[in-house]
């Protein structure tokens, strides 16, 4: 242990009545939920970038945590990558994620940039060997430097796209050497301000033939886990082009890539879009496109993406409902892409933000668990369509629209409207939660 976390024992379970802030009191991972280990449903990760390289600034105001290891040397990266791990194994939780600009120092050059990346990436094998704990995703940076202003596959200048490409590579082959379970594309600038100095047939042109590379690239090293898109709306860009699930499922689908990437899907920008965060779990889920999820949430009146941790069981219970319904995850998992706030100084914080978000999640996912298991949510909404299951019906679907209407008339169909039952159906959740 490095010292930064004084003398914090790892975090065990102990039940719903402790008074131990810590401990879990709901996050038991060996807990059987529908037939699987809690944590393997689960399957948590810490963010390294909140985490570790979150200093407390906002657009208002600078610097307020005073961490040992910032720094723009390798020292510092070494130094927090030490104070990473600890706090890995405190928290007892399988996985980790990271962006590269997260864990090394920005070279003079982009070939110093990559060899601090390869030389962070011995440090991380040798203690994931170590310690057990495995690579949820990596992804790679390209929002923060003032190189990215104007994005990054989609930038108007084509050495930036090269520079780009260069990037996505080496961190990628970070991942793959680490074994991550996902390659995650968070395309923070990827949109544009005002249309009179963007060409969009040219920039989505570009954002497609940049990720048919990475695709093309991830066959050719074969890497084996999931190339994740994440949406977002309005961060930063006015326009982004990654708004939500469907717009990224539409440029999937232009590109020919709806089969060979999935989605990193957050609550936060979820609720950006205009959406709420089982909404666009479940159509990833109806697309075939659910991949990984980043557990946070917003402070509804702020209008920001403010990724806060986790505290609502109602909303995280509805998350995994829907997670649940689509078979449970498989490369991917929980992410907390969440941070302390700028006041919340010590490190003890740190941990017990964490430890609260963890069990918000093991409530939720049993909440979740057992609606699916009492069946009552879907024997109502099989009985809201049970009259398209009759073969009249279904055949209706592939008859024209004359013959279709030329039935209706001789049938004589006075169709009545019937109840949506969305009271019933709400207080039948809360039963639950």
């Amino acid at each position: 242990m490095t010292g930064y976390f004084k003398d914090i024992a790892p975090i065990r379970y102990a039940g719903p009545d402790s008074d131990d802030e810590f401990a879990y009191r709901h996050y038991d991972p060996d807990e059987v939920v529908m037939g699987k280990r809690m944590e393997d449903h689960l399957r948590l990760a810490v963010a390294y970038w909140h985490s570790l390289a979150y200093e407390g600034a906002d657009p208002f105001g600078g610097r307020t945590y005073d961490r040992p290891w910032y720094g723009d040397t390798m020292d510092a990266a070494r130094a927090k990558a030490d104070a990473a791990f600890d706090l890995f194994a405190i928290l007892g939780q399988p996985f980790f994620c990271f962006h590269d600009a997260d864990v090394r120092p920005e070279g003079d050059s982009f070939a110093e940039s990559r060899r601090n990346l390869d030389a962070i990436c011995d440090v991380f094998a040798a203690k994931m060997e170590k310690t057990g704990t495995k690579l949820l995703w990596g992804t790679a940076n390209m929002f923060s430097h003032r190189r990215w202003m104007a994005g990054a596959a989609t930038n108007p200048d084509p050495e930036m796209f090269a520079y780009a490409a260069a990037t996505v590579k080496a961190c990628m082959d970070v991942t793959h050497r680490l074994d991550g379970q996902n390659y995650v594309l968070w395309g923070g600038r990827e949109g544009y301000e005002t249309l009179l100095n963007t060409d969009l047939g040219r920039e989505a042109e570009q954002a497609g033939r940049f990720l048919t590379k990475v695709v093309e690239y991830k066959h050719k090293i074969g890497f084996k886990g999931a190339i994740l898109i994440e949406p977002k709306p309005q961060e930063p860009a006015k326009h982004q082009y990654d708004f939500d699930v469907a717009t990224v499922y539409g440029f999937l689908k232009r590109f020919g890539l709806e089969n060979e990437v999935k989605l990193n899907i957050e609550q936060g920008h979820a609720i950006l879009a205009g959406h709420s965060f089982e909404h666009e779990l479940a159509l990833a889920a109806s697309l075939d496109m659910l991949g990984s999820i980043d557990m946070n949430r917003n402070d509804y009146q702020s209008g920001w993406d403010t990724d806060q941790f986790p505290n609502n069981v109602p909303e995280t219970a509805l998350a995994y409902y829907e997670v649940l319904r689509a078979g449970g995850f498989t490369t991917g998992g929980t992410n907390f892409d969440a941070r302390v706030r700028r006041q919340s100084l010590d490190p003890e914080d740190l941990v017990l933000a964490h430890v609260g978000a963890i069990d918000v999640c093991a409530r939720g996912l049993k909440a979740a668990a057992a609606m699916l298991e009492d069946g009552g949510l879907e024997r109502m909404r099989a009985q809201r369509y049970a009259g398209w299951d009759r073969p009249e019906a279904r055949a209706m679907l592939n008859e024209s629209l004359d013959s279709i209407a030329a039935r209706v008339e001789a049938d004589n169909l006075d169709p009545q409207p019937v109840s949506g039952r969305q009271e019933r159906l709400e207080t039948w959740v809360n039963r639950f939660v």
